[in-house]
């Protein structure tokens, strides 16, 4: 009798067998029972987009040996060689997507910022030179080109992040470690994460799927293998995934995409002209808001879009064209997505009632350099500085409509300047109670003779205050 059932199991099986095609097209899962499917075709569709780029950065120095800079040490310890600046070669890996049949690829800025020399290497191990057409610092983004063909490439599809929801699956694309291109696969554990501190736009989706370094720049893929974010940070404490990495949305690498394509060197987004203020629960209580959220404007600039749209202090923004906004972060990223010359609606709360409010998008007022050195006799003496232009407040991560001080562009080698410890990208606040608000302001602060300097400065973001005797 067990030999009979063993019989017909065996024949089952290989009836079974015979009747499932060699090849069976595979599917992308998208139910639970389905699960046991492949994600084959979500790569196959995805990965021939995903890139890895190299980026060289060459720099010279001198030997880190005082002795050297003598005759008598030059000719006993080395001779003339001694002082040949040495060539010094840092190497960075990251990954970046094709979004454009020309050859545009996406990538981090802090992936290919500084580099003298970038490499694209494709899926199928063909290399190419790349040249930068776009930065973008302050969103951490970077469109290169690729060089030295006339080939047509197949870009990847871009998905809309605003349709992307916590739960969904998604797969991150990307050359960790520099092992060759990997996979891994997750869920969007968040959307909208505004606290990470990465770029000045925090809008993050968060993933489990896991994100090593050299994953930065490649691509966050949805189930359809449409790009949904570009992976750019990991949270860790050992350098690895720990299960929280986040991705820059695609709603805001189109703008950097259609600026790039539009021939401009830096991304020009509206300018709101207010300062706003996170709702609190006791400001929430305060205003009779149903919950503490929303951006509270706290002041307003005056002939500003937000002036001239009739905004007010004390008016909490709610929506932008009828997409909530939690907090100021949300805010700037849902103003920044805007399109300057068009009109945008707000919802606002004002007085206890919602109103609606049109706004038109400007972009912010540009001003002139006027860039001076300092050469009266002062700590400033032999520093270079400009104006807040968009191109230098693009380059530092600052809003060049709300930007405040002058920029240190350039020291001279032996000046004052650089021996008080001032450093190019400095901003220049205030020098002896004075506020620094154009070149001409420093210029003639630094003519006023004084026994003791005091001066605040702006570095990486963090205030200084500076204090000269002398």
């Amino acid at each position: 009798m067990k030999t009979i059932r063993s019989l017909l199991l065996a024949l089952v099986s290989a009836s079974l067998l015979m009747a499932w095609p060699a090849h069976a097209q595979k599917q992308v899962p998208v139910s639970r029972a389905e699960m046991a499917l492949s994600f084959a075709p979500t790569v196959k569709k995805a990965a021939p987009a995903v890139v890895n780029v190299y980026a060289l950065k060459r720099s010279t120095q001198r030997p880190n040996n005082p002795f050297m800079d003598e005759e008598f040490f030059r000719r006993f310890f080395g001779g003339p060689q001694g002082t040949m600046p040495m060539e010094r070669v840092q190497r960075s890996l990251g990954s970046g997507v094709i979004v454009h049949e020309s050859g545009l690829v996406i990538t981090n800025h802090h992936v290919i910022q500084g580099a003298n020399e970038i490499r694209i290497a494709l899926g199928d191990r063909r290399e190419f030179e790349a040249e930068v057409v776009l930065l973008d610092p302050r969103s951490d983004l970077a469109v290169l080109r690729i060089q030295s063909t006339k080939e047509r490439f197949a870009p990847i599809e871009i998905a809309d992040s605003d349709q992307v929801e916590v739960g969904d699956l998604v797969l991150a694309i990307g050359d960790p470690f520099g092992v060759g291109q990997t996979v891994t696969q997750g869920i969007v554990s968040a959307t909208a994460r505004t606290r990470v501190g990465i770029t000045d736009f925090q809008f993050f989706i968060q993933t489990d799927a896991a994100i090593n370094p050299g994953n930065s720049g490649g691509a966050l893929v949805d189930v359809n293998g449409r790009l949904v974010g570009i992976n750019t940070a990991i949270f860790s404490r050992s350098g690895g995934s720990h299960g929280i990495g986040f991705a820059i949305p695609t709603n805001m690498v189109r703008v950097v995409i259609a600026s790039a394509l539009a021939g401009n060197k830096v991304v020009q987004r509206p300018y709101f002209g207010a300062r706003t203020q996170a709702v609190t629960a006791e400001v929430a209580e305060s205003l009779n808001l149903k919950r503490p959220a929303g951006a509270l404007i706290a002041s307003i600039i005056p002939d500003s879009p937000a002036a001239k749209a009739g905004l007010r202090a004390g008016d909490v923004v709610l929506a932008v064209d009828d997409v909530g906004v939690d907090d100021p972060i949300a805010l700037q990223y849902r103003y920044a997505l805007k399109s300057i010359g068009s009109t945008a609606k707000l919802t606002v709360e004002r007085n206890g009632r919602q109103i609606q409010v049109n706004i038109r998008l400007e972009a912010a007022p540009e001003r002139a350099a006027d860039e001076i050195e300092i050469s009266a006799r002062s700590p400033f003496n032999g520093a270079r500085v400009s104006n807040f232009t968009a191109e230098i407040a693009n380059r530092l991560r600052a809003d060049p409509a709300t930007a405040e001080g002058v920029v240190v562009v350039n020291i001279a080698d032996g000046s004052s300047a650089q021996r008080i410890g001032l450093r190019p990208g400095d901003i220049i606040l205030e020098v002896n109670g004075a506020k620094i608000e154009n070149t001409g302001d420093l210029d003639r602060a630094a003519q006023q003779p004084a026994r003791e300097w005091r001066f605040v400065i702006s570095r990486g973001g963090q205030r200084r205050n500076v204090v000269i005797r002398g």
